[in-house]
Formats: C-alpha cells, structure tokens, sequence
C-alpha cells in the first residue's frame, strides 16, 4: 500500500493551472501514488486552464506575481471528498498561520483566506477518471493583484518554512486519519 508522499521542489515554477492533473507529481518528480508537492513561483492562470467554472464565465483574472503553491493528490477520491480534503486543507493553514502570527489574524471562508478584507489564497478541488486533485496557491508577494490581497511577505511568513510545516502537517493528519479508520470496531 503506499502512503501519502511529501516533496518541497527547490526549483522555480510558473502555475498556470495545466500542472493540475492526473499523474503531474510522478510525471515531473517520479511521485507514485498520493502525494502532496510543494513549491514557490509566479501564478498566471489563463481562462482555458481555470478549472472553476463561476470564475471563467465571470472572465476573472487569477494572477499573482509569486505565490507558495500545493498541489495534491490522493487516488481514492470522489469529488465531495476532495472538497472536503482541500476545506480541511485550508483549515490546516489557517492554524498554522495564526500560530505564526500570534492572533487569529488570518479567518477562513470555505476554501478561501483572508486577512480582513484582503485575500490570501486561491485554491480549486477536480478529479480526474483516476484521481483527486487540489491546487492552493498563498500569496507571497501582493503587489499587481487583480483583487485587493496580502501576501505572506507582508505577514512577514517566511514561505519555504510555511510549505515545509504544511507538508509534514497534511502528512501527518492523513496518517492519523487513517489510523482512525482502521482501528474503530464494526457496529453489531
């Protein structure tokens, strides 16, 4: 069986919503099976890469000059459950955010970010025939947003040290998941 996978990639790279597919973590760093993949880089997602339909017909512009971005995997999911992996996801930065910040600065709506009025985050949930997808992406820099944002530099969050939290963090609430599912008795 093999369990989820962790990668923090060194190397730059732009996200324009094509990475998000099947099979992208093995394709690109021979990740097999669940995974979560990490890395930092500019966001710039044209309208026939958005995967949110509202946001297409809306002709909104996703863009962000640098961004910390997450993309997940697992191979076990419907569409509900993404969603439900991607909300706990975002919950998950939220804590780790706030501990950093020393305030619940940060509040989540759904599967979005915000500090007050400002947003933090982008993030989408889709399958594939094979698999689950998740793309979060937090901004680093706020600077030529299309939206009124705030980046993780303003924060003054370091984003190598947030990725490295959040990978080893998801990894560990999936193990303990797990574990929880296989230890419970049936009901008579």
């Amino acid at each position: 069986m093999l369990t989820l996978t962790t990668h923090f990639a060194t190397e730059e790279i732009a996200y324009t919503g094509e990475q998000l597919h099947s099979l992208w973590a093995y394709r690109t760093f021979n990740i097999l099976g669940d995974s979560i993949v990490a890395f930092l880089g500019p966001c710039d997602i044209r309208p026939e890469h958005m995967r949110d339909v509202e946001d297409q017909k809306a002709g909104s512009a996703i863009y962000s000059e640098r961004m910390l971005h997450f993309i997940i995997e697992h191979f076990d999911a419907d569409l509900e459950k993404t969603v439900w992996r991607q909300w706990f996801f975002m919950a998950l930065m939220v804590e780790r955010l706030n501990r950093r910040l020393g305030a619940p600065l940060v509040l989540r709506h759904g599967s979005d970010l915000y500090e007050r009025d400002r947003k933090l985050t982008i993030s989408i949930a889709t399958v594939s025939p094979v698999s689950g997808l998740i793309h979060s992406g937090i901004n680093i820099s706020s600077r030529n947003t299309p939206v009124p944002t705030r980046g993780l530099a303003d924060l003054r969050v370091d984003p190598e040290d947030l990725a490295r939290d959040m990978l080893a963090a998801y990894a560990e609430e999936c193990r303990r998941i797990a574990r929880a599912r296989c230890k419970v008795r049936a009901c008579p």
